[in-house]
């Protein structure tokens, strides 16, 4: 799950059907496969986000 994740957040175009069957091979459903990238993405947004605004930063 989590080289999945890292390479979501790296570059979500070279995700693959090959990335989601390793997912199921672990035991992962389409559900779970859709919350992981959710929740990943969302994350990957909102740092995003809070870095261009300057949050948390002196």
């Amino acid at each position: 799950m989590l080289d999945y994740v890292v390479k979501l957040t790296r570059d979500a175009t070279e995700v693959s059907r090959e990335d989601h069957e390793k997912l199921r091979a672990a035991g992962f459903d389409d559900r779970g496969i859709l919350q992981i990238t959710l929740i990943a993405s969302w994350f990957n947004y909102i740092n995003r986000v809070a870095d261009a605004l300057g949050v948390g930063r002196d």
